[in-house]
């Protein structure tokens, strides 16, 4: 295993709401990339867009060499497949790594602006059983950002841990991808020296992604 290395998938909901917040939300991406490109340690970027469609547009990529990209909404929100998906795909590309080219940690986001509307292939109750096996087992670290919903409420139900889980306001999507910057740098930087890796969101954190009043 490779402590140097993180694997970070980041599932990204890019259904028609999305038309409400695209410019933050590209500006936010993009912004969270270039950070997480000057982090210490190596990098594979994977990126995964939805609607009811599901597209890689970046697939175990250096970080380094990730361009901006550009967020194009559309269609409904098949949130359970791309899900699913997304770790079916990155659990048999890391399988077929040598054990010493593995990385120190898997880090795997969903962010999504809508409810799950438009899946054929996957339940909740299969993607609660494929994000625990693979939190328990292979130690994955496993983040949903969820607006417009109960995002504690839709994330348990589907496995993740509730200190990785928080509500975002769709004013604030800025402000959502600055305090996951924050959380995935920490999580690295605790990798890179072997130490036990938190995946909470700190307090301060989840205030960034509150509406300001």
């Amino acid at each position: 295993m490779n402590p140097n290395l993180t694997d970070l998938t980041v599932v990204l909901d890019r259904s028609g709401s999305m038309h409400a917040c695209r410019d933050d939300a590209e500006g936010g991406l993009n912004a969270f990339v270039e950070k997480q490109k000057q982090r210490p340690g190596d990098c594979c970027f994977t990126l995964v867009q939805f609607d009811t469609e599901y597209e890689f547009v970046h697939k175990a990529r250096q970080i380094q060499d990730v361009p901006p990209h550009k967020l194009q909404p559309r269609g409904a929100t098949a949130l359970l497949d791309a899900v699913g998906r997304a770790i079916v795909e990155t659990g048999e590309r890391l399988k077929a790594m040598a054990e010493a080219d593995r990385p120190g940690l898997v880090a795997f986001v969903v962010i999504t602006d809508g409810h799950e509307n438009s899946s054929r292939d996957y339940t909740k109750t299969k993607i609660k059983e494929m994000i625990e096996h693979q939190t328990n087992v292979y130690k994955w670290q496993f983040t949903f950002l969820g607006a417009n919903q109960d995002a504690f409420a839709e994330a348990g139900a589907m496995g993740f841990a509730p200190g990785a889980v928080a509500d975002y306001s769709i004013s604030r999507t800025v402000g959502m991808y600055e305090a996951l910057e924050k959380k995935i740098g920490r999580m690295r930087r605790a990798a890179c020296l072997e130490k036990p890796v938190d995946n909470d969101f700190l307090e301060e954190e989840r205030e960034e992604m509150k509406e300001k009043k």
